[in-house]
């Protein structure tokens, strides 16, 4: 992303969590990268751009390698700790995801996006959850497609009461791999 761009996105992503979608303008991004309203456009042709540049900023930083040679278990508890720091961390991230859910509803761009983002996590999920029934690393009964629905409905809650965070990865992590492994 170019220096400029990236600024804009920044800018964008900053109000969002602010203000919300509903507050989102374009001369107040302009203002906050230091750039002409009108050049704004050189680099995203409309609002619905920003958005979505916005929703992928936002998604990226969900991003994080598991420990070379981690086992199913391992990895999981590593994401969720991540996602755990994250929320501690930098609490922005989480409002602008909410945000971008309630947007997407409403913004076939955004609803785009964001599809793309929980399909791919929704598969690296089942990849994961399947490696680990395969090892014999989940708690007895898990069925790893749950798992996957119950691993991102926990990390989707925690974003609307992030005090709980703690508690319910923990909790996950107990549901999961009681007794599974030796642990």
């Amino acid at each position: 992303m170019s220096d400029r761009r990236g600024a804009i996105v920044r800018a964008a992503f900053r109000q969002v969590a602010e203000v919300g979608f509903e507050g989102l303008r374009l001369k107040q991004i302009a203002a906050d990268a230091g750039i002409d309203h009108s050049t704004l456009y050189h680099h995203f042709p409309a609002k619905k751009d920003i958005v979505a540049a916005v929703a992928e900023h936002a998604i990226g930083r969900f991003r994080a390698d598991p420990p070379a040679g981690a086992g199913p278990a391992e990895t999981l508890r590593g994401h969720l700790a991540h996602l755990h720091r994250l929320l501690l961390d930098a609490p922005e991230v989480f409002v602008v995801t909410a945000e971008l859910d309630l947007h997407a509803r409403r913004d076939p761009a955004v609803r785009a996006v964001m599809a793309r983002h929980e399909a791919n996590w929704r598969r690296w999920l089942r990849d994961l959850l399947d490696a680990g029934a395969a090892r014999g690393e989940w708690a007895p009964g898990v069925d790893p497609r749950q798992a996957v629905e119950l691993v991102i409905a926990v990390v989707k809650g925690v974003q609307l009461a992030p005090a709980a965070a703690g508690a319910a990865f923990s909790q996950l992590d107990e549901v999961l791999t009681r007794n599974a492994g030796g642990n």
